[in-house]
């Protein structure tokens, strides 16, 4: 049997009806769903790395029910539907792509890119009834710390608060690890200020990562499924000589840590 959307929103019907609904699916809200619909979104990504593509269709349709979910929750309260939805990202993407839809040209990525934020910043200053709208205004603070730091140096850069090089970037990532440095052994550190501090270095890392037109996010969880892969290889390594690691020593682990980076290398 084959189901459509319309199908889809009323199995979220039924799961919300007051009488014959789901008592789980009853007792949510926006705030309780919210995580849920972040974890989807990872999902999906999860399957993209894995390439996957049978898993990314099972997630996206997993992501697609949070935003059913969210909507009937919302018609529920009174304050939109489904439809509401559909037609405001219908209208946003036509008004957002006047080559495609309009008169106007554009021939290339990055253009289309510039011409995106400058139409965001348009729609920005229109809602903004009390003033001048900050540059950094509308950076959801829902978003993955890195992430949000690398979007609010870019809205930043549009201005001009930015280096033309990584130069500069690079000794201010050196200046910041230093002043965590100072922070870290100074005689009774101050947990509050080690925090701050190495907050700052994570800041201008990202910045770094803006400008090398690499996301840190994605960076990072390369990084981790590298550490994950070798320190998994060590252990097998171990089990196979009748050890485990918790019973090695820092300088038998990085023995076998480096034999395992040395196989890599080899292929």
């Amino acid at each position: 049997m084959s189901y459509g959307i319309e199908d889809l929103l009323q199995i979220m019907a039924r799961l919300r009806d007051p009488q014959q609904g789901c008592p789980w699916d009853l007792e949510q809200n926006f705030r309780s769903i919210a995580p849920h619909t972040i974890e989807e979104a990872y999902e999906v990504d999860d399957a993209i790395a894995s390439g996957d593509m049978e898993a990314l269709c099972d997630e996206l349709g997993d992501l697609l029910f949070q935003v059913v979910f969210h909507a009937r929750m919302a018609a529920e309260a009174g304050h939109f539907t489904f439809a509401d939805v559909v037609n405001a990202i219908s209208a946003k993407m036509i008004r957002r792509h006047p080559h495609v839809f309009g008169d106007a040209e554009i021939h290339s990525a990055a253009a289309q890119t510039a011409a995106w934020e400058a139409i965001k910043a348009e729609e920005r200053k229109r809602q903004d009834a009390d003033g001048p709208s900050s540059a950094l205004a509308g950076v959801t603070r829902g978003l993955p710390a890195l992430t949000r730091a690398v979007k609010l140096q870019r809205r930043a850069a549009r201005v001009g608060f930015d280096w033309q090089d990584p130069a500069p970037i690079l000794d201010k990532i050196r200046e910041e690890l230093d002043e965590l440095a100072a922070e870290v052994n100074a005689e009774n550190a101050d947990q509050a200020r080690v925090r701050e501090e190495f907050g700052d270095f994570l800041f201008a890392v990202a910045n770094l990562a803006r400008r090398l037109e690499v996301d840190p996010e994605e960076a990072l969880r390369d990084a981790n499924r590298k550490f994950e892969r070798r320190f998994q290889a060590v252990e097998q390594r171990l089990w196979r000589q009748g050890k485990r690691a918790e019973d090695c020593s820092l300088a038998e682990l990085d023995a076998e840590w480096d034999a395992v980076k040395a196989l890599e290398r080899q292929g």
